[in-house]
């Protein structure tokens, strides 16, 4: 110890600076516990279980993305439907709505005067209207009756939608959503649920 304190007074370090470094007494970066912050494993423990509670309340109240896709793929379908009858009164054109129950798909062509079918130019008519998983169950109308199976084709004409549709679909947890075509008028109507409307 002696040879510390001849260097520290070499080196200009009197016996009134205290050196922490060399006195082994001395601890240089004790710190008092009410500096110590943080929490506490039971603080923690409290917010795990609010934050658990309130998910339990919250999450089954959200509505679920089945019943999202249903509802956006009517909205589409009634969307569709009252376009292609404005359209169609609108450029004096046929149009045909082609309704594939079996392969759940929708798909518009327009009619020249020589009976072809040709795509529309426009891409509004083009996209797909239902989504993924959304299921076509029937197709009903006075001509045709209630269709569960195939292909049904509804023209649209000068005067628009040529007669009066009810298109329902299904959501593969059994959700069901009715959409119904109204003629010459352009009105289409989105209900909820399996509904046998008439007019």
């Amino acid at each position: 110890m002696g040879s510390v304190k001849a260097e520290n007074k070499r080196i200009g370090l009197g016996s009134g600076i205290r050196n922490d470094f060399t006195d082994p007494g001395s601890r240089p970066f004790r710190l008092s516990s009410s500096r110590i912050s943080g929490f506490t494993l039971i603080e923690l423990m409290v917010v795990l279980v609010i934050l658990s509670i309130t998910a339990a309340l919250v999450v089954p109240r959200l509505p679920s993305t089945d019943a999202m896709e249903l509802k956006s793929s009517a909205r589409s379908l009634a969307s569709l439907l009252r376009y292609l009858g404005e359209r169609s009164i609108s450029s004096k054109t046929i149009y045909r709505l082609h309704v594939n129950i079996r392969e759940n798909s929708i798909k518009v062509t327009r009619k020249l005067a020589n009976g072809d079918e040709i795509p529309p130019e426009d891409p509004l008519l083009s996209r797909n209207t239902l989504t993924a998983g959304i299921v076509i169950a029937d197709l009903e109308s006075p001509r045709l009756g209630k269709v569960t199976e195939g292909e049904v084709f509804i023209d649209f004409g000068s005067a628009g939608l040529s007669e009066f549709l009810t298109i329902h679909l299904n959501s593969p947890k059994g959700e069901i959503f009715t959409v119904t075509g109204y003629p010459q008028g352009g009105k289409v109507k989105i209900i909820s649920g399996y509904q046998e409307v008439t007019l």
